[in-house]
């Protein structure tokens, strides 16, 4: 796919409003920049000034949908400071996501909130970001909480949103159930869930559910896929490459493509440390994908 560095901006997929906030559908997930091979897979991001570049690059192709968390750090980096350092003071029109449920101790090790201790989480976010008020905070449940209740977690952040610590509320990780019980609270303006190609019909089913209830659908891994954190295995579908061969694109975009076709209502929030994947990326956003291209990924 051939576009110009002059003429790739992330406005070219159409923007989504996250309550009273319009953002472009092509955004930015911080989470590769933090460069932690552990906990996050194998950033291509090779130092702090070169994340930083890309966090200004990102502006400048007119992303304006930023996805981070407290818990994205490494002995080198911290993601959240990352952005206040490249990016503050803020332009009026960028949003900042955050999600809180999940933290991490000094030495990385894992912990999860209890009701009580999301306010401290929120206000760390805060600290870190040098900001007054959140943009949006997703309420991030456990994978293995699958089933779980999370009326008291997302009812402690429907409190700090009517004290104004947060300005709309979001659910990551979740199912359907616990989206029901998390709106019946409070407004939910995104679920943001693991989503890509070749996920299940009821994950398809989930997606067009979010769209009919104007609920942005904001995927994470729709590069990835089963690669999840480890990032993607460099091996691709024969229905991906054959696509990506005929618009003379790559296959991430490809699948970034698919995911923006899924519905106006889904945000992409793709992640890199590399200026040059960040590019590409954003162009993902003007690849038009036919009914042709449509059916045979679907085989």
């Amino acid at each position: 796919m051939t576009s110009s560095p002059e003429t790739i901006n992330a406005s070219a997929a159409g923007v989504w409003t996250l309550g009273d906030l319009t953002v472009n559908r092509i955004g930015f997930g911080s989470m590769r920049l933090t460069q932690d091979g552990a906990a996050f897979g194998h950033s291509d991001s090779g130092d702090r000034d070169r994340a930083l570049a890309v966090l200004r690059r990102a502006l400048e192709l007119g992303v304006n949908h930023i996805d981070t968390a407290a818990f994205y750090f490494s002995p080198l980096r911290s993601a959240n400071e990352l952005i206040n350092s490249a990016l503050a003071p803020y332009a009026d029109d960028l949003v900042i996501t955050t999600k809180v449920g999940p933290g991490r101790d000094p030495s990385g090790s894992w912990i999860w909130a209890t009701p009580e201790q999301l306010r401290g989480q929120v206000e760390e976010n805060l600290r870190q970001l040098g900001r007054d008020h959140m943009d949006v905070v997703n309420l991030r449940i456990a994978r293995s909480h699958g089933t779980k209740p999370v009326a008291e977690h997302f009812g402690a952040l429907a409190e700090l949103r009517e004290a104004g610590l947060i300005r709309h509320l979001g659910v990551s990780n979740v199912s359907p159930e616990q989206l029901a019980e998390a709106r019946a609270i409070a407004p939910v303006v995104c679920v943001q869930n693991a989503y890509g190609l070749g996920s299940s019909a009821e994950d398809d089913a989930f997606v067009r559910f979010c769209g009919e209830q104007g609920i942005a659908f904001v995927p994470f891994y729709a590069i990835a896929g089963e690669g999840r954190e480890s990032g993607a295995s460099g091996v691709q579908d024969k229905a991906v490459l054959t696509v990506a061969h005929h618009h003379g694109a790559a296959p991430a975009q490809v699948r970034l493509a698919w995911t923006l076709h899924q519905g106006p209502h889904v945000l992409a929030i793709p992640g890199t440390g590399n200026p040059d994947h960040l590019a590409e990326n954003v162009a993902a956003g003007t690849l038009r994908l036919s009914e042709e291209d449509l059916a045979l990924l679907a085989s």
